[in-house]
């Protein structure tokens, strides 16, 4: 028989007495720990035996245990606690040669616990006041893995119930963990298990509708030690590694008292007029039109004829190494003379704006000067005179900035998951932007936590790659715990234990990093790239009445309501779908996107659906 070949036999499950069992010689788990067995015996008299042994039928009718030595032992403990235990179930066979299989399955691919029977025993160890690292000497795993598990077992039963069935997925179930709110988890589940289109994204936006990540530039602006004093309450979500902030209210006040202060501070410390605080991440374009405020430019000294020649004199000396720190005090003054700055007089008419950046850092504007201040800055020469405005009226955009913000990040986190799966163009990509080739274009963002927003404000329908949203699968997560563990040998080690996981791990972790940062292009850049790596919006966003047919215009719809479906204006359904509500409008192109039923009763034509599956709003 070749070693590619799997025999066969006969096996049954039967319940055998304690005093039959013995552990076989060919058990590979001859030597084990005394203090892993004494915890397993323990876990075995909270929880029962949960995955059976398996052993070979001896001469004498007797069964020596090949796979599940350490339960073997540890049973013979628990028994004292549990006599229920002194009959246990095993899996039997009669053949050597598939009882040394068996045996060699328990040293290298051990069959696993059911994840739900894992997660109710750790639970139960845990209830008896069983430390994590207790359970994972016990169970033979990572703490990390206990505490995932941990994570599952508070939540209510229904809901494990629902995973081992089927109903819902682990992940689902996972997405719960957000919450402590009973109630509403068991709310959530039912839809869950009623729409198998509910996805966990859906599920954490149902139970956390109003929190807010940690990382983000609010929270970090404002700090978990002031929300929680103000009586905010936090959720660890230990499958993504983050924190949520749940009360966005309080956030919310506490963001704009603490920014207030800190304009307070800024306009004594500095002397400005005024200064005034903005709610967004960066201060838009048109922002200050829109507020009439004229621009002051700072005030740039020159050299006066003997500042030159001394600076001309001092900088020889430093470029020979003979300068002393006098003279080199003296040059950094020069310099410094020279660097444009507000004055004093400047600060008297004018004012800034105070915003927090996406990294939680507080940034200010250039200067303003407001319109009721520029009669006497221009007569104080301070601000040049005001031109007059052009009467011409522009027309209004098209779309919102908002929304156009939300179709940019939809278009970069397409491009961005698309990477995921060229490693070999993100490579050339990344090459491409260490040399002068690129002409310093900023292709990645690689400062420390910075990442470009690739999630819509209003997320409906939108789907991101766990990858960019830094979850991870069950292998990714096994995977995230060695590089822990590697942490803790030092970089040495830690550095050849990563190397030995190979190219594949290298190259994925390499693409993933470069993915999350890559950032928004020129046009023309961002076009080619697009195609190349073969991105599509529509792969993670479904355009919806709430994500996108709200926040069109009438006039729009009625064009995308003819183009998708070649109607002329002069037919019956393009004026029934013209004449109706706004709000009628957006529900039926929200059904036209979504409901294949509806397609179906429009007779919507195989060139039309692909049309329809295309589409995407013209806002870049």
């Amino acid at each position: 028989m070749s070693k590619l070949e799997t025999f066969t036999a006969p096996e049954t499950i039967e319940t055998v007495a304690l005093s039959n069992l013995y552990l076989s010689d060919i058990n590979p788990r001859q030597d084990v720990a005394e203090e892993g067995i004494a915890l397993l015996a323990e876990s075995l008299a909270t929880c029962g035996l949960i995955q059976n042994l398996s052993g070979l039928r001896d001469k004498d009718g007797k069964v020596g245990i090949v796979a599940g030595g350490r339960r073997f032992r540890a049973l013979n403990i628990a028994v004292t606690e549990r006599p229920d235990l002194a009959h246990v179930s095993v899996k039997i066979t009669d053949n050597p040669f598939v009882a040394e299989q068996w045996a060699n399955a328990e040293n290298t691919a051990r069959e696993e616990l059911d994840p739900i029977d894992e997660v109710r025993a750790y639970g139960k160890m845990a209830a008896k006041s069983l430390s994590v690292a207790k359970i994972s000497t016990a169970f033979g795993v990572n703490e990390g893995h206990v505490r995932r598990r941990l994570a599952l077992a508070g939540l209510p039963n229904p809901v494990l119930d629902a995973v081992k069935a089927g109903e819902i997925s682990q992940g689902i179930a996972k997405a719960m963990t957000v919450s402590t709110e009973e109630e509403k988890i068991l709310e959530v589940l039912e839809r869950a298990k009623e729409s198998r289109w509910y996805s966990e994204h859906d599920v954490k936006a149902a139970l956390t509708s109003e929190a807010i990540c940690s990382e983000n530039r609010k929270a970090v602006f404002v700090g978990q030690d002031a929300y929680v004093a103000a009586g905010g309450t936090i959720t660890t979500d230990l499958f993504e590694n983050e924190t949520l902030f749940n009360e966005g209210e309080i956030l919310e006040t506490l963001f704009a008292e603490k920014l207030a202060e800190e304009a307070a501070k800024l306009r004594e410390a500095e002397g400005w007029e005024w200064v005034e605080t903005h709610d967004e991440s960066y201060i838009p374009y048109g922002y200050t039109e829109a507020q009439n405020l004229q621009r002051l430019e700072k005030v740039r000294l020159v050299y006066t004829e003997k500042q030159a020649e001394r600076f001309d004199e001092l900088d020889e000396l430093l470029q020979n190494e003979v300068l002393d720190e006098d003279g080199k005090a003296e040059l950094a003054a020069l310099r410094n003379h020279t660097v444009p700055f507000y004055s004093d007089e400047q600060r008297k008419f004018a004012g800034v704006v105070v915003y927090v950046d996406s990294n939680g850092k507080v940034s200010t504007s250039s200067a303003y000067v407001a319109a009721e201040h520029v009669a006497a800055a221009v007569e104080a020469g301070v601000l040049a005179p005001v031109k007059a405005p052009k009467t011409k009226q522009e027309a209004k955009p098209a779309f919102s900035q908002k929304f156009i913000d939300d179709m940019v990040a939809i278009r970069l986190g397409a491009i961005q998951t698309a990477m995921l799966d060229k490693p070999e163009y993100v490579l050339s990509l990344f090459a491409f932007y260490a040399t002068p080739a690129s002409d310093h274009t900023n292709i990645f963002g690689l400062g420390h936590g910075w990442a470009e927003r690739n999630t819509p404000e209003i997320d409906d329908q939108f789907n991101l790659d766990p990858r960019l949203g830094g979850e991870r699968d069950e292998a990714a997560e096994e995977a995230y715990d060695q590089f822990q563990e590697m942490a803790g040998k030092g970089s040495v080690e830690a550095f050849k234990a990563f190397r030995d996981l190979g190219k594949k791990t290298r190259n994925g972790e390499i693409t993933a990093f470069l993915a999350r940062r890559f950032t928004t292009q020129r046009p023309e850049f961002m076009a080619e790239i697009m195609e190349e790596v073969g991105a599509d919006m529509r792969a993670i966003w479904t355009p919806s009445a709430t994500n996108c047919f709200k926040r069109l215009k009438g006039w729009q719809l009625d064009d995308l309501y003819k183009d998708l479906l070649d109607l002329h204006m002069d037919t019956d359904d393009y004026r029934a779908f013209s004449k109706s509500k706004k709000g009628e409008k957006n529900e039926a192109m929200h059904k036209l996107f979504n409901d294949p039923e509806h397609q179906k009763a429009l007779r919507v034509t195989a060139e039309q659906k692909a049309k329809i599956d295309a589409w995407v709003p013209e806002c870049f």
